[in-house]
């Protein structure tokens, strides 16, 4: 079953089958990149892999708007529930929330979560299982070894991977994880939002991977 994936700048995906959405990261509001508005957004379900600004973004707003359900960490659903957010489902890193589309699993990662001065939880990664396809949304992260791991166990068609350096990995170490995730295909993420972050990405060069650079707006289809 083919899904529709939309990118939506910076590292957020709108991910569709034909009877589901999945939003993961929405960061528009104040995303110089962005090319949707909250209100363009349609999902039945979130998934946030931590709670920094520049991923947590609209969560509260297209969560009341579309009655979707959140899925994130612990931390992160107390925190949206207070905020008004009537579905939540919480997990953290090892489990997994099944689905009607199919599951969202929390993996490893390495960076910090918070939101305006309060504690998220750790970050995590995404394995996200929609319409036969399998996602790995690395999240915010450096590289570590395991993702050879991760790539075993769940072998993905896509990987969404940060190469920004700063605050994640640059594209040499980006395309390094690539090679140990081993996916069909690597989407580079977290890249020249802002003068800090990278905006060159020539050197995202994983062997043997098929690369997709996608532009805020694009739409891709994949299965």
């Amino acid at each position: 079953m083919p899904i529709n994936t939309t990118f939506l700048g910076h590292s957020g995906f709108h991910f569709a089958s034909d009877r589901h959405a999945l939003v993961v990261d929405p960061f528009l509001s104040g995303n110089p990149l962005a090319v949707h508005q909250p209100a363009d957004i349609r999902c039945q379900y979130l998934a946030l892999t931590h709670g920094h600004a520049d991923h947590f973004g609209d969560t509260l707003d297209i969560a009341k708007a579309n009655h979707a359900t959140l899925i994130a960490t612990f931390e992160i659903c107390e925190y949206c529930t207070q905020q008004g957010v009537e579905k939540t489902e919480p997990a953290n890193h090892g489990g997994k929330v099944v689905t009607d589309f199919g599951f969202v699993a929390f993996t490893a990662a390495f960076h910090s979560s918070s939101y305006q001065g309060r504690y998220m939880g750790m970050l995590a990664g995404l394995i996200i299982r929609i319409g036969g396809v399998t996602i790995y949304h690395c999240g915010d992260t450096a590289l570590f070894s395991d993702m050879r791991l991760i790539g075993e166990i769940y072998q993905p068609d896509i990987a969404c991977i940060p190469v920004g350096d700063r605050f994640t990995m640059d594209p040499w170490d980006g395309a390094r994880a690539a090679e140990l995730i081993q996916p069909k295909i690597a989407i580079p993420i977290h890249y020249k939002t802002f003068p800090l972050l990278t905006a060159d990405i020539s050197a995202f060069k994983p062997k043997g991977i098929e690369v997709k650079i996608m532009q805020p707006g694009e739409t891709w289809q994949w299965g």
